[in-house]
């Protein structure tokens, strides 16, 4: 054999065993920098405290954001520098002061990034893990970056079947910076998982020692600590020290215990292929007809539009609209006003958004054509779960 047939064998050889090393490295690399493989099953921690307790088991699952974030430079007074995901979150539930007052703590370290750096079937995972973890503790709080935190936990109101409680919190500065907010804010978190107040609520939002519904609460500001609020319905209630005060509850609690409690969003029964690419268009001033045109070119099967006022938007994108609805393509309408409700109409292919923002709107939208090809049916679920109209069972005279 010659030298150059002894190397072709050796390069054949050897290429598969540098490919596999290779995709090794990735794999573990990206395991450790982002959400777990796809399943439905997750090595959560098993409950520190079981029956020997009167304390309630809570599980913090972190994934990242400014709440675990490190100032640049090591620089304590730098509020606006600094690297998103940094510690883990282990060693920040570790770091608060008698937490054993309110619970039996455990944490699970889901990812440690942006909320903006998640996908779709990211969400998916963290909604499983989320319900895993219901089975055996009595709440859970997970921490997230706060720039599309309101994204994330509508879309565990939505997809999350436990009826216990699910609290999402995060920070406006990072951990170890002057004035942060962060230990007080995952503290109280946890306070609040824990206390059981907030079963059947669903998912709630908790910063700055107020607590918000997932379904209206939206960020206002790029940098107040302020920024989470939830137009004209407002707060659910606040956190004083040992004072957990809840004033008033989503619509949904008036069908506790019952089966409608739930919604129809069960992840299991679904793939993460299944939800679709949904997009969503803004209006303005003679907008053109390129929003809606790209986003179906780039494959999207439904569009929310954010649109002037009571939800109009221009003769273009209107057209662009229209020509779309022939083609299959499912329209939610919303408001870029930040607040008001969009009423029902008999418009095909476009669904009233209620009083859902179009962030809100876009989530619901996807699990919806995830679950259902049916536009009726599509229809029912905005004007039912999308709305959380309160409903009273009157008794019968």
């Amino acid at each position: 054999m010659t030298l150059i047939s002894r190397k072709r064998l050796a390069r054949f050889f050897l290429v598969p065993f540098v490919v596999m090393a290779l995709l090794s490295v990735t794999a573990v690399g990206a395991f450790a920098a982002d959400a777990p493989a796809a399943g439905t099953t997750f090595s959560i921690p098993d409950v520190k405290v079981k029956d020997a307790s009167t304390k309630s088991n809570v599980l913090v699952i972190g994934t990242g954001g400014t709440i675990s974030g490190q100032a640049n430079d090591g620089d304590p007074t730098n509020l606006q520098s600094y690297k998103s995901g940094t510690y883990k979150i282990e060693d920040m539930v570790a770091q608060l002061p008698k937490k054993e007052k309110i619970a039996d703590v455990s944490t699970y370290q889901f990812g440690n990034k942006g909320s903006g750096s998640y996908a779709i079937s990211d969400l998916y995972d963290l909604s499983l893990t989320v319900d895993q973890a219901l089975k055996t503790y009595d709440g859970v709080v997970v921490t997230s970056g706060t720039d599309t935190m309101e994204d994330i936990a509508y879309f565990l109101d939505l997809t999350v079947q436990s009826e216990k409680p699910v609290v999402i919190t995060g920070a406006m500065r990072p951990w170890d910076v002057i004035g942060t907010d962060a230990p007080a804010n995952l503290y109280n978190a946890i306070k609040l998982a824990a206390s059981g107040k907030t079963k059947w609520f669903g998912t709630v939002l908790m910063l700055n020692d107020i607590v918000q519904a997932a379904r209206d609460v939206t960020k206002t500001n790029a940098q107040r600590l302020d920024t989470f609020q939830s137009p004209v319905l407002g707060a659910l209630g606040y956190i004083d020290q040992d004072n957990i005060s809840i004033y008033r509850a989503p619509g949904r609690v008036s069908k506790a215990g019952k089966p409608e409690w739930k919604t129809p969003f069960d992840l299991t029964k679904i793939s993460k292929t299944d939800l679709p690419q949904v997009e969503i268009a803004y209006a303005y001033q003679d907008a053109g007809a390129g929003a809606i045109n790209g986003f179906i070119a780039d494959g999207a099967k439904g569009i929310v539009t954010a649109g002037t006022g009571a939800g109009g938007i221009s003769p273009k994108m209107s057209a662009a609209r229209s020509e779309a609805i022939k083609k299959g393509i499912l329209f939610v309408t919303t408001t870029r006003t930040g607040s008001g409700t969009m009423y029902p109409s008999d418009s095909d292919g476009i669904i009233a958004g209620d009083s859902l923002n179009a962030t809100h709107a876009r989530m619901l939208l996807l699990l919806s054509m995830g679950f259902s090809k049916d536009q009726p049916t599509i229809k029912k679920w905005f004007a039912t779960y999308g709305t959380q109209n309160v409903v009273v069972d009157a008794p019968k005279a």
